[in-house]
């Protein structure tokens, strides 16, 4: 019976351990002591097949004392996979760099790559920059744990790859000589580009099945920087130098053929408002933060919405393929910038299909602050609420709700009509007052351009405390989100000047 018992137990363990869809991990700079110690945030998703866990560990370097972990758990519905994200605190006596590794587990069977083992490496630097003064932050990014990929179809999708410190990101294969996989060997499917984007090109139906795809993103100075240790010791860095790097591994799953590769009959396609891959959104701590997905389908059907976000993220279905996310940030996450990554699926009689891959990085802007600090230039990138004052432009497809549990103030919204004629009762109120927020328009007689109006918007808005920078542009980024609903698409909102009494 003890016997039995054992290699049930056996059992159990090693279909545990053949379980592996890829892991992420990013980090963010914490406290700096006047010993010279410092604390760093590790965030890393783990993806399995079924729930469980595997752990990080250290590779080289001190990577001092873990304080504190936080777990959360998304699973995607029908139980092909589940991702975890864990927050560890790690109390570190210096801001030397180090290297964690995750080893030991098996990826899911039959990976047509032949990988069986799985292996990620994260190097962590946390020296001060001279071109920034402050902790190096690594580039940040999610995926989900799966994408999917029919063999007949061309199909390119670009990860999310934003610096907070504005550098040059890069990604490329692992290394299996610096044990950053084991082995590394890259799906012949695929090709990557240093920028971050893969393209999956026809293939035959030999080559169908799951592939691990295993990444190593990477962010490199624009110039030559000097990276300062505690203990007075400094590194000269140029652009071609690597300044941290962290693993990107997941499943590329290769489906057989589709009937047609036009998106939006059987594989899915996003529609506004629906943000653009790798745009910028901006909110602040206990700011619900909405971002509104809509993805059509004409012969198959949108059966549901995958994401890889931030913790306490939540997702509303909205109707037939239509999705709302909400994320309100704690004051932990104050001054970061934070992945979110979706994919649409729909169900063809037996088969899954998915639409492209998107992705945002939300940003918390620390608050209350005078001025905003300046945006860091993403490609194809679009920015939601800018960073500046005085000048705003942005597109509608995420929209910031003050928490009025947390703050002096709320905000309800009469959408004007389509026409957009001026209406009395459009109103915007706060907690001491109602006014009208489309106060006076100026129109042209004669339009700027091809199709194009200029209009003179002034609004009021009454609070019982002074606005910050951020609650204002909140405003701002409600009035265009409703205007976009209500039928002014390609909207741009310019804030010329603003006065507080």
């Amino acid at each position: 019976m003890l016997l039995f018992l054992l290699l049930v137990l056996l059992l159990v363990c090693s279909t545990q351990a053949n379980q592996f869809l890829g892991t992420v991990m990013t980090y963010y700079p914490g406290t700096t002591n006047a010993d010279g110690s410092v604390t760093v945030d590790l965030r890393y998703k783990l993806n399995f097949q079924n729930c469980t866990n595997l752990s990080w560990e250290c590779l080289s370097g001190n990577c001092g004392n873990e304080s504190l972990v936080a777990k959360t758990i998304y699973a995607e519905r029908n139980g092909e996979w589940c991702q975890t994200e864990e927050i560890s605190t790690r109390q570190l006596p210096s801001n030397a760099p180090f290297q964690m590794w995750l080893n030991g587990g098996h990826w899911i069977d039959n990976i047509t790559n032949g990988i069986v083992n799985s292996r990620a490496v994260t190097l962590v630097e946390l020296r001060n920059r001279s071109d920034t003064g402050k902790a190096n932050l690594s580039p940040q990014t999610t995926i989900i744990a799966a994408v999917r990929v029919p063999s007949n179809c061309q199909r390119n999708f670009s990860l999310l790859a934003f610096d907070p410190d504005g550098d040059n990101v890069q990604c490329r294969y692992g290394n299996t000589s610096l044990s950053e996989c084991n082995p590394c060997t890259a799906p012949s499917v695929l090709s990557l580009s240093s920028s971050c984007s893969l393209s999956f090109s026809p293939t035959s139906s030999s080559n169908e099945g799951p592939y691990a795809v295993q990444l190593v993103m990477e962010d490199f100075p624009t110039q030559t920087i000097i990276l300062t240790q505690t203990d007075g010791t400094q590194t000269t860095l140029t652009p071609e130098d690597a300044i941290s790097k962290i693993p990107v591994q997941f499943v590329l799953w290769v489906d057989p053929a589709v009937p047609s590769c036009t998106e939006g009959l059987y594989l899915p396609v996003f529609v506004p408002p629906t943000p653009t891959n790798r745009a910028q959104l901006y909110t602040s701590v206990n700011m619900v933060i909405e971002i509104n997905i809509q993805a059509e389908a004409n012969i198959s059907t949108i059966s549901g919405l995958l994401i890889s976000g931030p913790s306490n993220i939540n997702q509303i279905p909205l109707g037939p393929g239509q999705f709302r996310l909400t994320w309100t940030p704690s004051q932990t996450e104050e001054g970061g910038s934070y992945p979110i990554c979706f994919v649409v699926k729909a169900d063809y009689n037996l088969s899954t299909f998915n639409s492209d891959l998107r992705c945002v990085i939300v940003t918390v802007i620390n608050g209350p602050t005078s001025t905003i600090a300046s945006s860091t230039s993403v490609s194809d990138t679009t920015n939601i609420i800018p960073p500046t004052a005085d000048t705003t432009s942005f597109t509608s497809a995420a929209t910031v709700i003050p928490d009025t549990t947390l703050n002096p103030f709320s905000t309800i919204f009469t959408p004007p009509p389509s026409t957009f004629t001026p209406s009395p009762t459009t109103a915007m109120s706060t907690s001491t007052d109602a006014v009208n927020p489309f106060g006076t328009f100026t129109t042209p007689s004669t339009t700027a351009g091809p199709g194009m109006y200029v209009i003179g918007l002034r609004a009021k808005v009454s609070s019982k405390y002074q606005l910050s920078n951020d609650q204002i542009l909140s405003y701002i980024q409600q009035v265009t989100y409703y205007l976009t609903n209500y039928g002014l698409q390609n909207l741009t909102i310019n804030l010329v000047s603003y006065t507080q009494n």
